[in-house]
């Protein structure tokens, strides 16, 4: 009994530790603010508050030990099966991505790596870099030697592609296929919102007899990208929609023609429902036929032309990541989820568990910045939180990441993004007019407090992974 209870105790000892390491590893706090109404002329901003913060300086405990890794940035002492291009595979507990040499991966990118376009950016380009050659050669040897190893939504892909350096030093990149964008602009009646394409009544042209064959012939092209090896995946469109309101919105769509509204109206007659009388159970059947069918008909055009590369889904955001019948839906067709993280400072273990339970799929956040005030920005477009320096913009990233990595079903993180908005650009999209989001400012200097956090954490992502691993292995 006395040997009983002293385990007991021990164990009560070792709890309490792990609890305590925890409670540490939050001893940081950074004041943070947050605009309200983004992105339009009400913009405002709360008052500013302390947020607990963790860092890779305060995880008690952690060593870092040396982990060599491949020219595509994967970890050599840990290898599946290489087939060339990249895959995504549970080990144990844990998602990962496969390199296309066979070694474990995380994808590490920036979003929007292009050349800015304003008058001011026009000029310090053509001081610092001349033409576009050189000026993707030196970002990409900032980027890899900065422990980044690819590249996200929006950026300029063709010029990764004929970098010399993608032989030697390869970013792994994606490519944006805007399926239903491009096809609703084609039909007509989308229009611009701040940060994505805006639909009739909030709902997409999923149901249009025109929409499966747009879909292949515009996946006719990713033939040319099927046997390139750097090409991590395909995003097919960019924060659609989907909600639980979609039925209500195709059954008050105008014309009662449309292909939307005879599906809606079919749904509920077949349910004996009347409109006014929905219920949140028949939105949510119904969604899950909305999702399903726009996933199916896009994984299909894209593995029909380019089996070799991962579909990476639409780049769910906002409450989407609470509407477990889309991650169901999703995860019959996808590589890995794609996920735009906004609002939170730390991310929320439970709802990350949610979507691998969910899907049975990783997940990718797609997108995820912090603006900071010393920037001398406004800093009113956009999401995100707003913090007083660059520094703080670093604690924050170091923050988000340890908790992708302690989640075990994130494989990768894309920052949102390469260059900081600029307000005196011309005819700007809404969410992106004046804006401290990149590493660089609008003269392409880098942010060197933001990306020392970032650098350093960066070149510890895989030796963090382990370390989360063997605290979660603990009593």
């Amino acid at each position: 009994m006395r040997k009983f209870v002293a385990v007991l105790l021990g164990l009560v000892v070792i709890a309490f530790e792990v609890m305590a390491q925890d409670s540490l590893d939050f001893n940081q706090k950074v004041e943070v603010r947050k605009v309200l109404n983004n992105s339009s002329e009400k913009a405002s901003f709360t008052a500013y508050k302390e947020f607990r913060t963790r860092t890779l300086s305060s995880l008690s405990q952690f060593k870092s030990k040396k982990i060599r890794t491949d020219k595509y940035g994967g970890r050599m002492d840990r290898k599946e099966k290489a087939t060339g291009f990249y895959y995504t595979k549970k080990i144990g507990n844990r998602w990962w991505v496969i390199d296309p040499q066979g070694y474990l991966f995380i994808h590490n990118a920036l979003n929007a790596v292009s050349i800015g376009t304003s008058d001011r950016n026009k000029e310090a380009f053509g001081k610092l870099y001349g033409d576009e050659n050189n000026w993707m050669v030196k970002t990409q040897e900032f980027l890899i030697d900065n422990g980044f190893n690819g590249t996200g939504a929006w950026s300029n892909t063709k010029a990764i592609q004929k970098s010399p350096l993608q032989q030697t030093k390869p970013l792994a990149y994606t490519i944006n296929l805007d399926f239903m964008s491009a096809y609703g602009d084609k039909r007509g009646g989308t229009y611009i919102v701040p940060g994505h394409k805006g639909y009739p009544n909030n709902v997409i042209f999923v149901f249009d007899a025109a929409f499966e064959a747009f879909c292949d012939q515009a996946a006719k092209k990713l033939v040319a990208n099927s046997t390139d090896e750097n090409l991590f995946g395909y995003f097919s469109d960019n924060e659609m929609p989907l909600g639980i309101k979609n039925l209500d919105g195709y059954l008050t769509l105008k014309d009662q023609q449309d292909p939307g509204y005879l599906v809606a109206k079919k749904f509920i007659d077949d349910r004996g429902v009347a409109a006014d009388k929905i219920t949140d159970v028949d939105r949510r059947e119904f969604l899950s036929i909305v999702a399903d069918k726009y996933f199916s008909i896009v994984s299909k055009a894209i593995k029909k032309y380019d089996p070799n590369h991962m579909y990476l889904g639409c780049r769910f955001h906002g409450n989407q990541g609470n509407i477990a019948e889309l991650w169901k839906a999703a995860g019959k067709y996808i590589d890995a989820i794609s996920m735009n993280y906004y609002n939170a400072w730390t991310p929320d273990q439970v709802l990350m568990a949610n979507w691998a339970n969910w899907s049975g799929k990783p997940f990718i956040i797609t997108e995820w910045y912090v603006k900071a005030d010393d920037s001398a920005l406004g800093n009113t477009a956009g999401a995100g939180w707003v913090v007083k320096t660059q520094n703080d913009r670093g604690l924050f990233y170091q923050n988000f990441t340890l908790g992708l990595i302690e989640s075990k079903n994130c494989v990768g993180w894309h920052w949102f993004k390469y260059m900081d908005n600029d307000p005196l650009q011309k005819g700007a999209e809404p969410s992106n007019t004046n804006a401290n989001k990149g590493i660089v400012d609008n003269n392409y200097q880098v942010y060197k407090p933001l990306m020392e956090k970032m650098n350093e954490l960066n070149y510890q992502m895989y030796q963090l992974i382990d370390f989360f691993d063997q605290k979660k292995k603990s009593p």
